[in-house]
Order: C-alpha cells, then structure tokens, then sequence
C-alpha cells in the first residue's frame, strides 16, 4: 500500500513539472513579444526594453524557467505588472472567495443528487425515478449564467431577500458574507446536481443487484437501511470521482457565475488578466488550477483505494 501510494506520488510530482514547463512554454515561447502584447504596440522601444528586463525576457528560456519554479516553490510567482503587487497576494485575496463560493456550490449539489439519486434508483422507473431525470436533465441543458440572471431576478430584484452582487468581504461579518455567495452556489451547484444525480442513480443501481444487498435483505434488513449502510458505500466509488472533478471544474469554472454576481474571485482575476494581457498573472492562475486538478485527483484516486480494497492489489 505505502509503495503504491509514494509510487503515484511520484507520479504526482512530475506530472506538475511536466504541467508547468508546459504552461511556461505557451506563455513565454509562443511568437510574439509578451512586453509589446502587455504594453500595446504604441508603446516606445525604451519602455518595452525596460519591461522586458523587468519581467526577465532578455535572458534565457531555461534560465527563466528555473528562475520562475524557484519562485513558485517559495511562494513567490512575481509581481503583477497591472496591478503592481505580488501576484500571491492577488491570488490569496480571490481564493478566499472562490474557494468557499465552490464548497458550498458543492454541499449544495451533494445534499439535492445524493438523496435523489438514491430514492430514484430504489424506485426505479416510478414517479420519483422520473421527476429525478427531469431535474437532471433540466439541470445539465440549462446555462449557469441564465439560471444566474433568473435567481437575481427571483429573488434580488422582485423579492429583495439576498443581493444581487458584490462581495462585501469576510471581515464585514459571517452572514453578510455568506448571503452574498448564496445566490452564486445555487447558479453553479444546480449543472453539477444534475450530473451527480445521474450518476448516483446509476452507481446504485449497478450495486443494488449484488448477492450481499439480497444477503441483506435475506436476513430482514430493511429497504432503506440496506440502501443507506451498505449499498451506498460500495457505490461511492464513481460518486466520488464525480466529486473530485466537480471541485476541480466548481473552482477553475466559476468565471461566468463570478462576473454575473461581479464577485472579486480567482475567475474575475483570471478573466481580467487575460483582457489586460497580464502575462504574469494568467501563467500564475492556470499554473494554480492545473494543480489543483492534479492534486485533487491524486487525493480521489488514495480515497478510491480506501474504498474499494481491490484497487489496493492491482499493480500501478
């Protein structure tokens, strides 16, 4: 067990190296100049020179890879040229709303598909069974940004019971904060609850017909206490792929829902970098959100092994 983990951490570790050299050479070795892109072609020979210093483009590609990890593994992925502060303090200040306005998007999904997919597969092909695949289908065709604009309508314009945007920020108190994320976690949890549905749904089905869910209900187990003790965790497995990719897509996603709400999150920075061709930030924000893809896989990939004993004796 402990030699297949350090194995796949292994893996981990060069699949991020591969993943930065490659985001390194897309944002600096593609054709073009990056300081007349930052700067506008107007911009004097002297001033471009200057940045180009500034940012390290006369020296070496690799020197500047090097240079560029260094930094990155001590906290440090330069200054933005924009904004003219630390590009960490930048990312800090956006992951502090992204990262809570994803978690809760992502309770929000687990609490509406798990129950639903699971009621849906113990009445298959009933009523309930049938509104579920409603909702999921309904779900998945509907564009956040629209159910977005619907919720603001609904209920910040008409019944003016949360706000319709804007970030106040967690040191104006707990609640403020979070009425502020309700209305965003619903527009990005209701796409995800659809696929979640669906997923649980068919998960449970699969495992509902193995020869210890009839052993339990043999034995006088009840419908539902079979379905919640002992088919839903050897279910969980595609469950919990489906989570970690949610998470992932929930986080790196969020662009859309973060500008309709104009919310100051890690997608308004990533959008804003890319419109003020910000290149030291859009290759601080794609470097973060691929690693975090990655690592969250990893992790997905140590609790399937914790779930399901077989995947523990197949060779990696």
């Amino acid at each position: 067990m402990i030699g297949l983990v350090l194995r796949r951490l292994a893996g981990l570790v060069l699949t991020l190296v591969a993943v930065s050299a490659l985001i390194f050479a897309v944002m600096n070795i593609l054709p073009g100049d990056a300081a007349a892109i930052m700067l506008g072609t107007s911009a004097s020979e002297d001033t471009l020179a200057a940045l180009r210093s500034e940012l390290g483009l006369d020296r070496p590609v690799v020197w500047r890879y090097l240079a560029w990890i260094a930094g990155v593994l001590h906290g440090d992925f330069g200054r933005s040229y924009t904004y003219g502060v630390p590009v960490s303090e930048l990312i800090g200040e956006r992951l502090s709303l992204t990262l809570p306005l994803a978690g809760i998007a992502l309770v929000l999904s687990v609490l509406v598909s798990v129950p639903l997919g699971v009621a849906a597969a113990a009445r298959r092909r009933g009523i309930i069974d049938g509104l579920a695949t409603l909702f999921a289908q309904m779900s998945v065709a509907m564009p956040a940004f629209w159910v977005a604009i619907l919720l603001i309508i609904l209920f910040s314009v008409q019944g003016g019971w949360l706000p319709a945007g804007g970030f106040p920020g967690w040191q104006a108190g707990f609640w403020p904060a979070l009425k502020s994320l309700i209305l965003p976690s619903v527009a990005l949890a209701l796409p995800q609850a659809g696929v979640l549905t669906r997923v649980t749904r068919g998960a449970v089905l699969d495992v509902m017909h193995e020869d210890f869910a009839r052993t339990a209900r043999a034995k006088g187990i009840g419908r539902r206490m079979t379905l919640w003790r002992h088919v839903l965790p050897n279910a969980a497995g595609p469950i919990v792929t489906v989570l970690g990719l949610q998470f992932t897509f929930l986080v790196a996603g969020a662009v859309l829902i973060e500008n309709v709400f104009n919310l100051p999150g890690l997608g308004r920075l990533a959008y804003q970098a890319l419109t003020q061709r910000d290149i030291v930030v859009m290759q601080a924000v794609v470097l973060l959100l691929s690693g975090l893809v990655i690592v969250v896989n990893f992790l997905v990939d140590l609790l399937q092994m914790r779930l399901d004993p077989r995947l523990r004796a197949t060779p990696a």
